[in-house]
Parts: structure tokens; C-alpha cells; sequence
């Protein structure tokens, strides 16, 4: 009954305390950067996995993002080496309309460098495959949507990362860099004479210009504390991401002038809490939780985040 009533409280204690987002590109769930990774040196644990998770994400206006995800990982060569794919299906729902479709694939090697009672450390390498050019278009209108109801960042991205598990800690890095711009074309000109029959231009605005983006590499970092118990887990963690060079569009006007954006660079940090159930050693389930506390000033690839929830059930075998 205690521990019940800790996992109750402690989300609720960490919410009022910091006030989330997660500008993930996609790497942040990948390989050696996952959150709450099983460490456990007495009971063998079986790392092939296959989990099934639903993710509600709520925006800093007004689309709501939804997303089922199938994430797969195998052993390959040995038992130090592992394949993980990520096969995600995304829904968004707001005011300029509603979009669906299979979201971008993530796949990854992650092989166990060095283990011992203490930690393992582990390094991660792979990258992430678009699966549209980002430049779906509403259903009244026919205009291109911002990046916020965009089921792809459009780009070919690679990923590499490394982190270091403990019993009850987690630290892990990684890198993302897109290698393309996308094909997205929204631009407030369409917008404005349209939306709420030329009112709404104040909100139009707010969408940050996306023509043609291409991002700007980022470098994340998660710190996370872990409490395990036979069946229960908890953790409670900082997730900062740093974006180290400046997003790119091209001008709307048709010029072909690349224009870097102003505030597109430093960090985005949210706070992360899951709380997890294991039914065996086989299966079990886990709640994630994330709050935004802070966040870039321009951000035209969407990916800010006021609130995320994520209910995952996972098979070991």
C-alpha cells in the first residue's frame, strides 16, 4: 500500500514542482537514449522485446497529437548486440484540421560495450527514414499544414548516442543530424484570407514559418533516477535537448534565398516520469509522463510538447 500510494503522489509532487514538452526528433526512445531501461544483475533479463504504445501529446497550440507505436528489438551475432525498429502510426487533431498516416521509422544497432555488477554502458548507432516530404495538405482548403499536423519530418536523419545504467541511475547522450530539407510549404500569405474568413490572422501567425526546412542538429541528455522493487519501477528524470546550430527555411516569396531562423537554437528541457508494473519477467506495462519546462523561442518543426502520456505494454523474450 505504501508503494501504491508513492507512485500516486510522486507524479503529482513532480508536475507542481517543475510545471514539459519534448522537442524529440525521434532519438530520444532509441537504443543506449530508451528511459527506464532494465538493469537487473540477479534475475537474467531477457532483452528481445516487442512493445506496443499509445502516445497523446498536447501542443503549445492547438493540435493534439496522437501516435501507436510498434517498437521491435532482437538480438543479432551475440547476445551484446541488438536491432531496434520503430513503426509508428500518428494521428493530429486541431483547428486548421485533422491528419493521419504512418509516422517516421527509426531503426538502430546498440551493442553492450562493457558490463559489470555496478553499470553497463552501451553505444548506440542508426538513423531514421521519412515516410511522406511533410507537405500534407487540409481537406477544406487544400493548403499546406504547418509541421505541428505533419505525420513526418520529411528528412533522413543518422543517430548515434551512448549511455551508462545502474540499478538506480541512467545517463545517457546522443546526436541527430537531418541530412536533407523537407518538402513542406506553409506560409501565413495562404492562410491569412482563409482561416476564419480572414479573422484569425493573429493565430495563423503563430505557426512559425516552415518552407522547405531543414533542421538544425540536436544533442540531448537524460539524467534519470530509477526505484525498483520486485514488480513496481519508478523513475524521475531531466531531459534536455539542445539544438546547436540554426533551423533553416527558404524564402516564401520565391526569391530561393535560404534564410536562417533566429531562435531556433538552444535547449528544450523537460521533465520525465514512468511508473512500470511487471506482470514476470516476461511482460508488464509502464506510464510515462512529460512536462515541458522549457522551450526554444522558434520552433517551425513542431515538435514542442506542453504535456506527453505514453501507456506501453511490453513482451520480453
Amino acid at each position: 500500500m505504501r508503494l501504491i500510494l508513492t507512485l500516486a503522489i510522486l507524479p503529482g509532487l513532480f508536475f507542481n514542482a517543475l510545471a514539459q514538452g519534448c522537442s524529440d526528433a525521434g532519438f530520444c526512445t532509441m537504443g543506449a537514449m530508451k528511459p527506464d531501461q532494465p538493469f537487473n544483475k540477479k534475475v537474467p533479463i531477457k532483452l528481445r522485446s516487442m512493445e506496443v504504445s499509445f502516445y497523446r501529446g498536447t501542443t503549445t497550440l492547438s493540435p493534439i497529437v496522437f501516435v501507436a507505436n510498434l517498437d521491435m528489438s532482437f538480438n543479432i551475432i551475440d547476445n551484446k548486440t541488438f536491432f531496434q525498429v520503430k513503426l509508428p502510426y500518428q494521428a493530429v487533431n486541431g483547428n486548421f484540421g485533422n491528419t493521419g498516416g504512418l509516422g517516421d521509422i527509426s531503426y538502430c544497432l546498440t551493442r553492450n560495450l562493457y558490463a559489470s555488477e555496478q553499470f553497463d554502458i552501451s553505444f548506440t548507432i542508426g538513423g531514421k527514414l521519412p515516410s511522406n516530404n511533410s507537405n500534407l495538405k487540409d481537406d477544406k482548403f487544400n493548403l499546406p499544414l504547418p509541421m505541428y499536423y505533419q505525420t513526418s519530418l520529411g528528412t533522413y536523419d543518422a543517430i548515434a548516442g551512448i549511455s551508462l545504467v545502474s540499478r538506480k541511475w541512467l545517463f545517457a547522450t546522443g546526436i541527430q543530424h537531418p541530412f536533407n530539407k523537407n518538402g513542406n510549404r506553409f506560409q501565413w500569405s495562404d492562410w491569412d484570407p482563409v482561416y476564419k474568413n480572414g479573422e484569425g490572422v493573429d493565430y495563423v501567425h503563430k505557426y512559425n514559418k516552415a518552407y522547405n526546412l531543414k533542421r538544425g542538429t540536436d544533442v540531448m541528455l537524460r539524467i534519470e533516477r530509477n526505484f525498483r522493487f520486485s514488480r513496481f519501477n519508478f523513475t524521475a528524470g531531466l531531459l534536455p535537448i539542445f539544438r546547436i546550430n540554426k533551423d533553416e527555411i527558404e524564402d516564401p516569396a520565391g526569391s530561393g534565398i535560404r534564410i536562417k531562423l533566429d531562435g531556433t537554437t538552444g535547449m528544450a528541457l523537460s521533465g520525465i516520469v514512468t511508473a512500470g508494473y511487471s506482470f514476470n519477467v516476461k511482460t508488464g506495462v509502464r506510464l510515462l509522463f512529460g512536462h515541458k519546462i522549457t522551450q526554444r523561442d522558434v520552433n517551425p518543426d513542431g515538435l514542442t510538447r506542453n504535456m506527453v502520456t505514453t501507456l506501453s505494454y511490453f513482451y520480453r523474450f
